[in-house]
């Protein structure tokens, strides 16, 4: 194969291109030259990739790459990601040349698997958002349809693999930001249970998210899975082992199911009806496939649990101010930290005399909205809220005691237009507005149970629209069973975007 070679890189998924460096059919730096190649034929037009790492890329492809079972392939890292001495700016234009100094154990562990790094992905400020469109990078664009978004906050990830960049890249989840750009571009997306992936170092947003991938092929996510799960030690959540290979789960079809279905989501709403066919086209194959499908939904208040979810996202973000506010105050350094102000004042003072550097406002309307709401809140209040996403949590534990799975549209309607979420708009429209968009993923977050999000569908207009399948704790190995069995029966691996590297 040769780097002029485009399509015939781009339809291969990483664990296909990993076996062809085996055979010594291709090597990596055919691979990443590929990879480089179709950065620069498409990322003019998504904005994906918002920095480029290509010496490193050919200069450990020329060393051969690392051993492991995707020894040679190229991805990419997502921007919210650690990597020692590697530019992370979180999205964000107050970290715009943050240099961390520790390499998570999640990337970590994949490199060790022999990916080849070529460069970072776009992602909203601080994964806030279910849009890539931060202030900092621009917009990434989704290639079924520029004038959409790609979703977010792993917006730029799914963008680049939906459209041939690279078989799989790194994604991160903390309220459906894996599933939900998987949705939007038309990709497969894995949130893991809570406990499965390692969280180091530690994070507030340990409790609600988590790492693994977005793919274009199924067998990717769950390989990937087999050689990057299991806390480290000390962490602060377990779950039961597999039974075996992941990817061997994904081979076989799974025993017969019983899987709840709805077109209604927590707060009793109807979804958009490309939303609803989704779902209901789905719950037909697998009625087809041998399954017990029926209309059923744990009886929750959705409105008390969308409030408690956004407690603790508010939260997120003050302590994201509070981490800034600590670094400052060890520092040591400037007028600001020998005047006797408060902790707001300080913060906004802070991001005053960064502006003055930049040109730009340090961070983002809603990132400054959340905190804002967050620190009006008294622990005790933070508590409730999770003590009321803790039952709810029951709840829905309860209810898949009855049945195996629940399946569920990803979003409440078809993937927004850029610009659609608008961060100055009054807070409670957009709250109301993400309330209404977002309303099935966080419930895998707080809960801890594994999702995922499957392309089964594509609207009218040509927009992807994935649908959601939730599990109990710990039970990866079914939804990737029956992820294999929709692979196989719906082919979507065959669709391409008009944005495509060919």
């Amino acid at each position: 194969m040769s780097t002029a070679d485009f399509a015939e890189y781009a339809d291969h998924d990483a664990l296909s291109l990993a076996e062809l460096v085996e055979r010594g059919e291709v090597t990596p730096s055919e691979l990443v030259e590929s990879a480089i190649e179709a950065v620069e034929q498409l990322n003019p037009q998504l904005n994906a990739v918002i920095a480029k790492h290509y010496d490193n890329a050919r200069r450990l492809a020329a060393q051969g790459g690392r051993p492991g079972p995707f020894r040679g392939v190229p991805i990419l890292i997502k921007d919210l990601a650690l990597v020692e001495g590697d530019v992370a700016t979180f999205g964000s234009v107050f970290f715009r040349d943050f240099r961390p100094e520790v390499t998570s154990e999640y990337i970590r562990r994949v490199l060790a698997a022999g990916f080849i790094p070529i460069g970072r992905t776009n992602s909203s400020e601080f994964g806030l958002l279910p849009t890539t469109e931060p202030v900092l990078h621009g917009p990434t664009r989704n290639p079924w349809n520029p004038a959409h978004s790609s979703g977010g906050s792993s917006g730029g990830a799914a963008a680049a693999v939906a459209s041939g960049i690279v078989p799989m890249a790194h994604a991160s989840d903390g309220g459906g930001s894996i599933r939900i750009p998987a949705s939007i571009c038309g990709v497969f997306g894995l949130k893991p249970s809570r406990g499965r992936m390692p969280r180091y170092p530690a994070s507030a947003a340990d409790y609600v998210s988590t790492d693994l991938a977005v793919s274009r092929s199924v067998r990717d996510s769950a390989a990937l899975l087999d050689v990057t799960h299991g806390e480290v030690a000390g962490g602060a959540y377990q779950v039961p082992p597999p039974g075996g290979s992941f990817r061997a789960a994904v081979e076989s079809d799974p025993a017969p199911l019983r899987i709840a279905f709805a077109t209604r989501d927590f707060r009793g709403r109807q979804v958009d009806s490309d939303c609803a066919a989704a779902v209901e086209a789905v719950a037909g194959v697998l009625k087809e496939s041998g399954h017990e499908v029926v209309e059923a939904l744990p009886e929750v208040d959705g409105q008390s649990l969308a409030e408690a979810f956004l407690a603790v996202w508010e939260s997120l973000a003050e302590h994201i101010f509070t981490l800034i506010l600590a670094e400052a105050s060890q520092r040591r350094t400037g007028r600001i930290l020998r005047r006797s102000l408060g902790d707001w004042r300080t913060m906004k003072l802070i991001a005053r005399l960064d502006k003055r550097k930049s040109g730009k406002d340090a961070f983002e309307p809603f990132t400054w909205e959340l905190a804002d709401h967050s620190r009006h809140r008294t622990a005790a209040g933070l508590e409730a809220a999770k003590v009321h996403l803790q039952q709810v949590s029951h709840q829905f534990a309860q209810f898949l005691g009855d049945h195996d799975l629940l399946l569920t549209p990803v979003l409440g309607e078809p993937p927004v237009r850029l610009g659609q979420i608008d961060q100055e708009a009054k807070w409670d429209d957009i709250v109301e507005q993400l309330f209404d968009y977002v309303a099935f993923t966080p419930v895998a977050n707080f809960s801890g149970m594994p999702a995922m999000s499957v392309p089964t569908h594509w609207s009218e207009s040509g927009l992807p629209i994935g649908t959601q399948f939730m599990g109990r704790s710990g039970s990866e190995e079914m939804l990737l069973a029956l992820a294999g069995q929709l692979e196989r029966a719906l082919q979507w691996g065959q669709r391409r975007p008009p944005i495509w590297s060919s």
